[in-house]
């Protein structure tokens, strides 16, 4: 049981609110060095230099520094700009290109924070402006910049890759139907919405300066630039010319020549974007090498053969584990974040799904899908954060919570059709 009560005290330190990485680390080193001795630890040089010479995990920073540069070259203004002229007078127009614009930044940067406050400061006060329910305008803005979670490429997919041992291609591929059609409901819920509530999603009035052709052409070339960096980049993974890691570094060069197109690069501009590159990559590798410290003193202690034994003893076999599996990881989504889930759930949990002969890259879908959720869920989903960090003063914690409960309630739908129903996603 040694295994089981580290996990939960490992579990209680995050909620407390001590570092992920140094509190699996930390907590590793107390248990294992009690229940195994220091040379338990004998082997953990050899572990932590097979993690740096992963040429999988390589795609890591080079998507991060892509997804970073098309921030920076304001790339979200001129596509919310130019697809809240083409919808907007459409019954609840703004909220819908806020989707597609939010499932264009998704597979062009993957970033979700910088998605969200994007599109808070440039989508948010138009619709304010023509009077939008606030917690449809929260909830719109939030869900879409989830979106980069399960959209290729998406950095949850290629850790996933790395930790279940599924080329992150398959899974890339796998990921497209299920993204789309999240896309598709989140329009159809706004659709819907606005017709049972006209007051609290109006139309714009169209500008009689501009046509309707002028509109689509300037929408068009928002459009065409980023469409081509994601065509390149994912049809290089897919047509089997490109690894993920290859076609990365090719979608961070080709982020750069978007950056001289919108007339945006300077050597400032790509300072910076390394610099939050390497930011972000040193947090998720610092995280990975303490989750490998925690498992393996997880399995020196035998949790894993525990948790296996009880898994393999739930009513109902493949399903009944897929069951549980789904409402653990969305459970735990509300309190941690996904990159601990994805290196510590994951590993705990995937020799099992392999012993009942599950599909790896559904599995592995199937925990993306939810690990979207998590950045929705209250009270520690970040999109939450993000916006309410860049919201106007007249725009509660309320409204965003309240606003975020049907874009939750529609992710979940998809996820059990995802489970009931993979033949429809082409699993």
């Amino acid at each position: 049981m040694i295994g089981i009560v580290m996990f939960f005290v490992a579990l209680f330190a995050l909620l407390l609110g001590f570092p992920v990485a140094f509190t699996f680390g930390g907590i590793a080193l107390i248990f294992g060095v009690w229940a195994e001795g220091p040379e338990m630890f004998a082997f953990m040089p050899y572990r932590i230099q097979s993690i740096m010479e992963n040429t999988v995990l390589m795609a890591v920073p080079l998507f991060v520094f892509m997804g970073l540069v098309l921030q920076k070259t304001k790339l979200a203004e001129q596509l919310l700009e130019s697809m809240g002229r083409l919808f907007g007078g459409v019954q609840g127009g703004i909220a819908i290109s806020t989707v597609l614009v939010g499932a264009l930044l998704a597979a062009s940067t993957g970033v979700v924070g910088a998605s969200v406050v994007a599109m808070g400061l440039i989508s948010l006060p138009v619709m304010l402006k023509y009077r939008y329910d606030k917690g449809l305008a929260c909830g719109t803005i939030c869900a879409s910049g989830t979106l980069g979670q399960i959209i290729p490429p998406s950095i949850v997919l290629i850790l996933l890759g790395d930790v279940l041992g599924v080329p992150v291609g398959d899974l890339f591929q796998a990921a497209l139907i299920p993204g789309l059609v999240l896309v598709g409901a989140y329009i159809t819920y706004i659709l819907i919405y606005a017709k049972l509530n006209p007051q609290a999603a109006q139309p714009i009035k169209r500008d009689d300066a501009i046509t309707r052709r002028q509109e689509v052409i300037q929408a068009l070339k928002a459009v065409i630039p980023p469409l081509t960096l994601i065509v390149v980049v994912l049809g290089s993974i897919f047509a089997g010319v490109a690894t993920p890691t290859e076609s990365a570094a090719l979608g961070g060069a080709g982020a750069i020549v978007l950056a001289l197109i919108y007339r945006q690069f300077s050597v400032v501009m790509l300072y910076d974007a390394a610099k939050e590159t390497v930011k972000v990559t040193a947090m998720v590798f610092t995280i990975l090498l303490g989750a490998t410290a925690f498992s393996m003193a997880f399995t020196y202690t035998g949790g894993d053969l525990l948790v296996e034994e009880w898994m393999l003893a739930v009513p109902g076999e493949k399903w009944g584990f897929l069951i549980i599996t789904m409402l653990v990881i969305l459970v735990l989504g509300f309190f941690i974040d996904f990159v601990e889930i994805c290196f510590i759930i994951v590993p705990i949990l995937s020799p099992v799904a392999e012993l009942l002969g599950i599909n790896m890259t559904w599995f592995a879908i199937l925990v993306a899908m939810n690990l979207q959720t998590s950045f929705l869920t209250p009270p520690f989903g970040f999109s939450l954060f993000y916006l309410k960090g860049v919201a106007p003063k007249g725009i509660t914690t309320t409204d965003i919570y309240r606003g975020v409960m049907p874009f939750i309630l529609i992710q979940i739908l998809v996820l059990t059709s995802l489970l009931v129903f993979p033949q429809l996603y082409g699993m």
